[in-house]
Parts: structure tokens; sequence; C-alpha cells
């Protein structure tokens, strides 16, 4: 490829993107081309150690604990080119994707968001002539998303440099693309997404109704909730109240605190235990354990895609949300097993059931972590950004399956994403969180 050309890789979920960026790889091997895959904006592909709560576990932390700061120093040096136009373009990036304001941070402690502009950082620091990211936008909030294509477009100017991005939305492709290969049949982008079918639908609606739990119609209760870690703030007196039937968006800047105020909810965080929290109308730290509190709820995240190691088929990942576990350390019952192929089938994913999750597409892996969190037909749903990398036709069904969910009695929705447009017509309350400094 020509130094200083743009291509957009399209392709719907599990189309073989991956595959064909190996291909592509292969055949540009040069020790300047540098590759970010969907899976790095959920940490190092060395981070095996990495578990579920450890965002928010200071005693994790020790001297030997990477900050932000030490890792893109080392990836500048390493890049060879340590001259005065170098770290001027080193500042210049750092400022632009408020590095400078994380800099002595931990890498642990990082937001989804703020993990991937991490990662896109640290490879443009390695000064590639040739850079392929795959799916860059997501997770992002809009303004990072807005100066990540500017920043893009000016290196491709004015260092030549040959960019490939691998999209699964046709309305992500930048301006200055000059040419756009499809994996899949053009034609199926601009199609009318599907959705969940009516059967499906009437199904899901004539799913028996639980026994309500609570014993309030109080969801969750925040008062006066703040959050540090060492010196940094990430929350500040947060109030707020969650009903029973009630469908929020939670939406923020990256790093502003939407993660840590979920896991406050979902029992991983314990700092909850300091807090004036009351969840289902039990306060925290009246004797519930953490399983009881997560039986309530229906859980994903990027933090949870990230902790999901495990090479185990995805039948078992899905039934894994019965317990609660990140992984499946008890054999479903027939009852379990059922149900999980059931919930698999409504999200269309049913002949991945014995597929290994570890070699299915990131996109089918997100579908087999929703499938997980609908399993046991909670009363809260916690889906934080839950549409990632998937393509606008599995959105479209995602969609109708929530909104299909949510009008069951005695069921509540906590929502979050970068993109409105995500977001499911259900939604009735929305809460806004500002980035502490």
């Amino acid at each position: 490829m020509e130094a200083g050309k743009t291509i957009a890789i399209l392709g719907l979920n599990a189309s073989g993107k991956t595959q064909y960026i190996e291909r592509l790889r292969r055949q540009l091997s040069s020790d300047r081309v540098r590759y970010m895959a969907f899976c790095d904006s959920y940490g190092m592909k060395t981070d095996r150690a990495y578990y579920l709560q450890q965002r928010w576990n200071q005693h994790d932390i020790d001297e030997d604990t990477p900050t932000v700061g030490s890792v893109l120093e080392q990836s500048f040096l390493i890049s060879g080119d340590d001259t005065p136009e170098r770290r001027s373009f080193q500042k210049r990036l750092y400022h632009l994707f408020s590095i400078d304001q994380e800099y002595d941070k931990y890498l642990i402690l990082l937001s989804s968001g703020e993990l991937r502009k991490f990662q896109i950082v640290k490879q443009l620091l390695s000064h590639p002539n040739t850079l392929i990211l795959d799916n860059p936008f997501i997770g992002l909030d809009i303004h990072t998303r807005e100066a990540l294509r500017d920043l893009l477009h000016l290196l491709v100017l004015e260092e030549h440099l040959s960019l490939y991005i691998i999209l699964t939305k046709p309305d992500e492709i930048p301006e200055y693309i000059d040419e756009v290969v499809y994996i899949t049949p053009k034609e199926l982008f601009y199609s009318k997404p599907q959705g969940l079918s009516c059967k499906m639908k009437k199904e899901l609606l004539n799913l028996p109704t639980p026994s309500h739990n609570s014993n309030s119609n109080i969801i969750v209760r925040m008062k006066d909730i703040s959050i540090h870690y060492g010196n940094r703030q990430i929350l500040k007196n947060i109030n707020w109240e969650v009903h029973d039937g009630d469908f929020w968006s939670l939406s923020g800047s990256n790093g502003s605190g939407k993660s840590t105020l979920l896991s406050l909810i979902a029992a991983d965080n314990p700092q909850a235990y300091a807090c004036d929290i009351t969840l289902f109308g039990n306060k925290r730290g009246s004797g519930e354990s953490i399983w009881d509190i997560k039986n309530h709820i229906g859980y994903v995240s990027p933090e949870m895609h990230r902790a999901y190691k495990h090479n185990i088929p995805a039948l078992q990942v899905v039934a894994s949300g019965f317990k609660d576990t990140i992984g499946l350390y008890m054999r479903p019952n027939a009852i379990e097993r059922e149900q999980s192929l059931w919930w698999m089938r409504l999200f269309g994913i049913e002949e991945l059931a014995f597929r290994s999750f570890l070699n299915i597409s990131s996109g089918e892996q997100r579908l087999v972590l929703l499938a997980r969190a609908f399993v046991k037909d909670p009363e809260l749903l916690i889906l934080d950004e839950p549409m990632h990398g998937l393509d606008l036709h599995n959105q479209q069904l995602v969609k109708d399956i929530i909104e299909t969910f949510c009008k069951r009695p005695h069921k509540s929705l906590i929502f979050v994403t970068h993109y409105p447009d995500e977001l499911p017509s259900c939604i009735n309350h929305h809460f806004t969180l500002t980035k502490q400094i």
C-alpha cells in the first residue's frame, strides 16, 4: 500500500475480519507496522492475571505496578526516535487524549475508555508507518472520537501514515477514507435490520414471572456517595435512586466514574461498605452477602469481557450467570442447561453452544456475555456499553430483547453508552456524571 493511503475494512460480526487482518499483517511484514486488536481495548494480551474486581482493590497495587506514564515512556523510547520533534508530538498526544491528567495513574485503575485511549497513544508513540486499528472509536466519548478522527487524518497528511481501520458500522467511516473493503456483501450494511422475531418476542413476554424477591420498591438508593483512590476523587456527593420499573441511561465522559458507580451496585467494590447504599431494600453491611445482591442482578461490562479468559464452551459461559462466576465451577443442571440454550437461541447464537469462547469473534463473545446477563431473568439489568463491537443487525436484535424484557413486571435497567442511538426506547430516566479533576 502506498504511503499515506487510508482503507476502511467493513464486515459484520463473525465475517472474517480478523483473518483478513492476519493475512494483511503477513503481507505488510515490517517492524513499523502496528496493530491494535479489539481485545487490546480490554487490556494487554499478557494480563491473564486480571480479575473482574481488580480495578477496585487497592491491595493489588505495589511498587512494581505499572503506571500510564512509565509504560508510555518505555514505548516512546523503544521507537528510537527521541528528537525534539517527537517529544513535541508526544506532548500533543498527551494533551489531546488527556493523558497528562492520567500520567501517574496505575494501569489497573483505568476505565475501559481510558484504557482504550492509552492503547491508541501507545501505538502512535512507537512511530509506525502503517497503523491497523480494530474498531478504534468504540468505548470513547464523543469528544475523544472526534479528536481521534482528526488526529489520524493529520498523521496521514503530515507523516504519510498508512491507515487501515476495521469497522462494523458504515456510519463510522471517516470522510477522508480513500477506499472501503467489504468483507461481507455491501448491501447487507444498508438493509433494514430484522431484530427479534414476533415469535421470540412472544416467548420472552410469556416467560413465567419470577417471584419478586425485593422487600421494597427501591432497587438502589445512594446517599452522598464519594469515592477516592489515593488523592484522586472519582465520585463526589452522588445521590441516586432507582425504583422498580425504572429504566435509566447512565452517561458521562471517559473516566467520569460510571463503572465505579456500577461496581458499588454490583457488589464488586469493597468501598461500598463505607458508603450509605441500600440495594433491594437492604442497607449494605447489614448482613447480606455479595451473592445475595448479585442474585438480583444481570450484568455485562467491558471489565467482564476483559476478565473472561476461560477457554470453555460458550454454553458454560452463559450458564455461569446462574452462579455469578467468571467461568463455571459447577456443572449446570438440566434446567439451567435448557434455559441457557433458550437464551442463546434468543440472541441468535445457539450454534455457538459448544464452541470455545476464546475462539469465537469478539462480537459473538459479546452476545454470549449478554445472554449470560439475562439467563437468570434478573430484576435489575446493568448493561455497561453492551453494544461494543456489534454490527447494526445485532444491535437491533439486542435492543429488541432489552425492550421486550423490560415490558415484564418488576424489571429495572441501567444502561451505559456513549452513543445515544444505542439507547433502547424504554429508557425513562437519565443520569449524567461529571468527571472530577
